[in-house]
This record gives C-alpha cells, sequence and structure tokens, in this order.
C-alpha cells in the first residue's frame, strides 16, 4: 500500500512508519521539516494551506493524520492557541484535499485522543456509552481545555463533509507505551529507576495504555476492516488505578519501592518541567468495545505483561517492536 502520515514525525507516526516500511509499503511523510533525514520520503507542507503535497493523496491507500503540537507543555495562552489551530487546521486542509482528489485515499485515519472522555473513576467509557467531558464539575481548567481541544479535533474532520469514496476512522487513542527515548513509558521508568515511582496523588485515578505492537496492529485491523469507521478507542482493554500501574511498572522492572508524590509536589514539578499535571491526575478510564466487538485480539491486554516486555526491551535498548 501507499500510506500518507502528515504530521508523522512524532513518537507515533515513526511506530507506524517503520512498521509500515518493514512490510512493504510506500510511506510518504509530510512534515513543515522536510530536510530531516528519514528512511521514507518526506514532503513538505505547512499544516495550513493547500499545495504541492495534495497530490500525493491521489491513488493513496490510506491518510493517517498526525498532525498536532505536542500537549507536553504549560497551557499558557499562546500554547492553548498553537495546541489547538495545529489540529483543526492540518486537519481541515486534509479534509479538503481529499474532497478535491480525483482517486481519493480509501480510508482517512484521523488522530484523536481518550482525553475526550470525561474524567470519571465509577465505569469505563467506551464508544457507544462513554460520557464526554467537558462538564465535570470541579476539575481544573486546563482539564476542560483538553477537551475542548479533542472535541474541536473531531469536528473539524466531520466538517470535511461526505466523502463517498474514503472511510472516516476517528483514533480515540491512550498513551502508546513503547521503549523509545523520550517515550511516555521512558519517562516513567526513570522516575521507577530513580525510586521516584510511586503513586501520584491518591493513586486513584484510572490510567488508560496500550502496547505499541497492539497500537500497530490495530491500526492494520482498521485499515482492513472496512466496516470500522466514526470513533475507535485505542486502548488496552483493561486500565487501572495509578497505584496498581505504577506498582506493576515497579514490579517488572525490580524495585522494590517507589516514593509517592502528593498533588501539590506534581503541581510543582509539572511547573518546573514546563507541563501540566493533567496529564497524571485526569482519570482515563477507557476500554475498545468497538475493536473487540470486530473480533481484534489484544496481544497484551494487561499491563504487568506489558510492562515486563517493555522493560526486557528497554534494557536491551532495542527501538523496533519485534514481529
Amino acid at each position: 500500500m501507499k500510506i500518507v502520515i502528515p504530521g508523522g514525525s512524532g513518537q507515533v507516526g515513526t511506530l507506524l512508519g517503520r512498521a509500515f516500511r518493514r512490510d512493504g509499503h510506500e510511506v510518504v511523510e509530510f512534515s513543515r521539516n522536510p530536510s530531516r533525514s528519514r528512511p521514507w520520503r518526506v514532503v513538505a507542507w505547512d499544516g495550513e494551506s493547500l499545495g504541492p503535497w495534495a497530490a500525493e493523496l491521489e491513488g493513496a491507500d490510506a491518510v493517517i493524520n498526525l498532525a498536532g503540537r505536542s500537549v507536553n507543555c504549560r497551557y499558557t495562552p499562546e500554547n492553548r492557541c498553537a495546541i489547538t489551530q495545529s489540529r483543526v487546521a492540518s486537519t481541515r486542509v486534509i479534509g479538503k484535499a481529499i474532497a478535491q482528489a480525483a482517486r481519493p485515499p480509501r480510508v482517512w485515519l484521523q488522530a484523536a485522543t481518550a482525553t475526550i472522555y470525561c474524567h470519571r473513576f465509577d465505569a469505563a467509557n467506551d464508544e457507544a456509552r462513554g460520557i464526554l467531558g467537558g462538564s465535570e464539575p470541579g476539575v481544573p481548567d486546563t482539564w476542560n481545555f483538553s477537551v475542548g481541544v479533542a472535541t474541536a479535533w473531531e469536528r473539524a474532520a466531520a466538517e470535511a463533509g461526505p466523502l463517498p469514496s474514503t472511510r472516516l476512522v476517528l483514533m480515540r487513542t491512550s498513551i502508546v507505551m513503547n521503549p523509545d527515548p523520550g517515550s511516555a513509558f521512558d519517562v516513567l521508568l526513570t522516575l521507577v529507576r530513580f525510586g521516584l515511582g510511586g503513586r501520584a496523588s491518591n493513586g486513584r485515578q484510572y490510567v488508560s495504555w496500550i502496547h505499541e505492537i497492539d497500537f500497530i496492529r490495530a491500526v492494520n485491523w482498521i485499515l482492513a476492516h472496512p466496516d470500522l469507521s466514526g470513533p475507535v478507542n485505542l486502548a488496552a482493554p483493561n486500565p487501572l488505578p495509578n497505584a496498581a500501574f505504577m506498582q506493576g511498572l515497579r514490579r517488572a522492572w525490580g524495585a522494590p519501592l517507589g516514593l509517592p508524590a502528593a498533588a501539590w509536589m506534581l503541581e510543582i514539578g509539572a511547573f518546573f518541567l514546563r507541563t501540566e499535571t493533567e496529564l497524571i491526575l485526569k482519570s482515563r478510564r477507557v476500554i475498545p468495545t468497538r475493536l473487540l466487538e470486530s473480533g481484534f485480539h489484544f496481544t497484551f491486554p494487561e499491563w504487568p505483561a506489558a510492562a515486563s516486555e517493555l522493560c526486557e526491551r528497554w534494557r536491551a535498548g532495542k527501538e523496533s517492536a519485534p514481529r
């Protein structure tokens, strides 16, 4: 297949690009920095306006739009604007390019986020019965901002209008766990290695995650199953509270203890690290009902086994997931 990945320069885009290329597919990445060395072809775009890059969509099998500024920053007014606009503008222009293509892609996988669901502990959120966030009483403004971004992101894809020849899938993705340097798993494991991997705040908040192997498999599954369209949760079927999640990671690494961090300590740390505590404190309890009902089986449905495999590869210094 020919697979086009706008915004494919980040962690997730690199995982997918490596996997697709390994399987013999043609990968084309859209980037604001086309001079960056990559093992596949990189085409320049600005993420906002139509240009010569749109020709790459002609006859492509799939476009997987991952474009959007990282949310790992302080939510200043300037950063809020950049986070929102980078997602909305890039999604809208991809929709326009598909709509005007003579031979449009068969499927458009649009990045979305599991953060769109509400902060809750009582039950899991799936695509049919999940409660969207934004109206929970007492949650910080930064949490409502993230839900607003997630909602605007999906709305921008819907505004592309009817695309008779292109199936649209909104990938509501949880944290993708892989051992690459700088990944979420790498950061969490660093805390464990230095004895700081205890629970965050009271540890009750749920962590939704997905192993990179299952993420790649799920994307391929969606590409191969034309009955899947609209929102699809990409998350392991067994989210767990932060305290249990960190305990599982400590056991996988062989660390007997991990110092807990109170909420006020996390706020101070987030300030100096130029990030937000929402990434740690919001309860994301998300399950992949549509994937499961379509027949998808997870290689790593439980966190302890996933954590052990990731720790083993981290120790070995491997970058790419095994086949």
